[in-house]
């Protein structure tokens, strides 16, 4: 594999646009809605990992990055960088741009870099929104970046994150918003060659959905609805 480039977050927004972001994001969440988190003791602090979340609408990635202990390096479809409104919360913060439907090499060893540099890194294994609660199939993607990075995945179920929530919130209806965090997963090795290895990849990331399956009500696990809850 070829070398890849050291990950680099730029200095003002570690120190300057993402606590500024955190903080006035997660004074307007709190104004709109009840918050719950749990599972905050399954976080590997301090070193890299992969969170791996359901993504029902635009609030998911901002909800879970604001709330999250530490800072996360953030995978995103590159038009919200030109999209009003969103563009302010996607310079404050930067991130990856992910331009879909394109293989993209450089994208891969971007994000794999980041890894390397001991980034933890925030991934939609859908590949992008449902729009529904329903859960849709894994993309292989994170797969193959756990493969070359060997890194833990964190499953994270988030509730209440819904098309019309802010809808709801700007009429005082104050909807639920919760935040699932699972325990850290290992994936096992990917196996085979060909066709062979592809498979292994997409089972892997169904892995990954079916953990975050385990952390939603039953209404929001989609094509994962055979999945059951991990024990306590």
């Amino acid at each position: 594999m070829p070398e890849i480039k050291p990950y680099r977050v730029a200095w003002w927004r570690r120190w300057i646009g993402r606590p500024l972001a955190r903080l006035l994001l997660g004074a307007l969440f709190h104004i709109l809605a009840p918050i719950k988190i749990t599972g905050k003791r399954n976080i590997p602090f301090g070193k890299p990992y992969i969170v791996a979340f359901n993504h029902v609408s635009l609030f998911d990635p901002p909800f879970v990055g604001v709330f999250w202990p530490e800072q996360l390096e953030a995978m995103g479809a590159a038009e919200v960088w030109s999209k009003p409104g969103q563009n302010i919360l996607a310079r404050l913060w930067g991130g990856i741009q992910v331009h879909r439907g394109d293989y993209d090499r450089a994208l891969f060893d971007t994000v794999i870099g980041a890894l390397r540099s001991g980034h933890a890194l925030l991934i939609a294994p859908e590949g992008g929104r449902s729009h529904a609660p329903g859960m849709r199939p894994a993309k292989p993607g994170i797969a193959y970046i756990v493969e070359q990075a060997g890194v833990p995945v964190v499953p994270v179920g988030i509730v209440g994150t819904t098309d019309d929530f802010w809808k709801k919130a700007s009429k005082g209806k104050r909807p639920f918003l919760e935040m699932r965090i699972g325990q850290p997963l290992q994936l096992p090795p990917v196996e085979g060659k060909g066709e062979a290895r592809r498979l292994s990849r997409q089972a892997n990331a169904d892995l990954v959905m079916r953990a975050i399956a385990g952390l939603l009500p039953a209404e929001y696990r989609g094509v994962y609805a055979d999945t059951t809850n991990p024990p306590d």
